[in-house]
C-alpha cells in the first residue's frame, strides 16, 4: 500500500471522513501527480519529495492557468495540507510546507437571501391552510389516500417556518427533540456546532404551528410522543436527514411570488439575518441567536444591509439617477 492509499484509509477510517470527500481528497492528489510528474503512478519517495513549497506553487499556478477559480485552487490547498499533515504524523516530512505557500485571494460573496416582503406573503398566505378552526378537517384528510400529501405539505411548511423564524443551521433543525421546544417559556434550545446551547425566543405563530404539526403527528401515528423524539419526522415517522430537509424547502419555495435563486435552508438562514440587520437589530443579540462563535462571521450581514441601502440609495435618489449631475 503505497503512501496515498495509506492516507485515504486513515482519513476514512480512522478521521471518519465522508466517502465524498475522501474520493475529492484522493482525486486531488491523482491531479497533483498529473501535474507535477505527468503520470498516475508516482513512487512514494517522488512523492514525498515533490511536497516542497516550490512544486506546490507551481501546482497552484497550473491550477489557475486552466481555469479554476480561486475558491477551487484553495480547496485543493487544503486537501494537499491534510496529506502533509499525515507524512508529518508518518515521519515523512519534517514541516508542513503549503502553510508557506500564498493562498490565491477568494471575491468574498454577500450572502443570498430572501426579501421580507415575499417571505411573509408565502409565510401568511401558508398559514391560512392550517388555521386552528380549519385543523380538525385536515387531521382528518390524513387517513384518506391522500393523507401522504397532506402531511408532507404540512411538514415543508413547518421545515420552513422554523428555520426563516429561529434562523437555525439544517443540522440544528434535524437535532431538535419535542422536548427542546418550551411553550410554557416561549423558548427552543438549539444544540450548535461544538454541542454549544443557546436559547431562542418563541414567537406566537411559530409556537401555535408547532403545536398543531405535533397534533398531526400524534394523529398520523396514533399517540403522544415522548420529549425525547425527533421534533420533526417523515410520514413514516422516522426523523429527518439533509436531503430531506433540502427537497421540502425546494418544493415548498417552488414556484413562489418573489421568491428567486437558490431556495435552501442556508438561504433562509441568510435571509432573516438580513432582515434582523436591515431592521437595526443589535449585532451582538444576531451574533447570538445564530449560534455564531465569531463577531466577523455576524459582521457579513453588515454588509449586506449596506448593499441594500446603496440599492436604494440609486433607485430613489435624484442625483443618483442621473448620473450625480445636479438636480434641476
Amino acid at each position: 500500500m503505497n503512501l496515498i492509499e495509506k492516507y485515504l484509509v486513515y482519513i476514512r477510517d480512522i478521521r471518519r471522513y465522508s466517502e465524498r470527500t475522501v474520493r475529492n481528497y484522493g482525486d486531488v492528489l491523482k491531479t497533483f501527480c498529473d501535474v507535477i510528474h505527468h503520470d498516475d503512478v508516482v513512487s512514494d519517495e517522488e512523492l514525498a519529495a515533490s511536497m516542497n513549497v516550490s512544486e506546490l506553487r507551481t501546482y497552484e499556478v497550473k491550477l489557475l492557468e486552466r481555469g479554476l477559480s480561486p475558491k477551487t485552487v484553495n480547496l485543493h490547498m487544503s486537501a494537499l495540507s491534510g496529506f502533509c499533515r499525515f507524512l508529518m504524523k508518518e515521519e515523512v516530512l519534517a514541516s508542513n510546507p503549503v502553510k508557506l505557500v500564498a493562498k490565491p485571494k477568494v471575491e468574498k460573496r454577500l450572502p443570498a437571501f430572501f426579501k421580507a416582503e415575499a417571505m411573509n406573503d408565502y409565510l401568511g398566505r401558508m398559514s391560512e391552510n392550517f388555521h386552528p378552526k380549519e385543523f380538525d378537517a385536515f387531521l382528518e384528510g390524513l387517513h384518506t389516500e391522500c393523507g401522504k400529501e397532506h402531511y408532507e405539505t404540512l411538514l415543508s411548511y413547518v421545515i420552513i417556518s422554523i428555520l426563516y423564524s429561529l434562523g437555525l443551521r439544517r443540522a440544528e433543525l434535524i437535532g431538535l427533540t419535542v422536548g427542546d421546544v418550551d411553550f410554557g417559556r416561549n423558548v427552543v434550545k438549539v444544540r450548535g456546532k461544538g454541542d454549544k446551547m443557546r436559547e431562542i425566543p418563541l414567537i406566537a405563530s411559530l409556537s401555535q404551528e408547532i403545536l398543531l404539526y405535533l397534533k398531526a403527528v400524534e394523529t398520523m401515528c396514533g399517540g403522544k410522543r415522548s420529549l425525547k423524539e425527533p421534533l420533526l419526522v417523515t410520514y413514516k415517522g422516522s426523523g429527518l436527514y439533509p436531503a430531506y430537509v433540502d427537497r421540502a424547502v425546494k418544493s415548498g419555495l417552488k414556484g413562489q411570488k418573489g421568491i428567486t435563486g437558490r431556495k435552501s435552508p442556508h438561504v433562509l438562514r441568510h435571509s432573516l439575518a438580513t432582515e434582523l440587520m436591515n431592521d437595526g437589530t443589535d449585532i451582538f443579540s444576531i451574533k447570538e441567536m445564530l449560534g455564531h462563535s465569531s463577531l466577523a462571521t455576524t459582521q457579513i450581514y453588515t454588509h449586506s444591509s449596506i448593499a441594500q441601502l446603496k440599492h436604494s440609495y440609486e433607485q430613489a435618489h435624484p442625483r443618483a439617477k442621473n448620473g450625480g449631475k445636479n438636480g434641476d
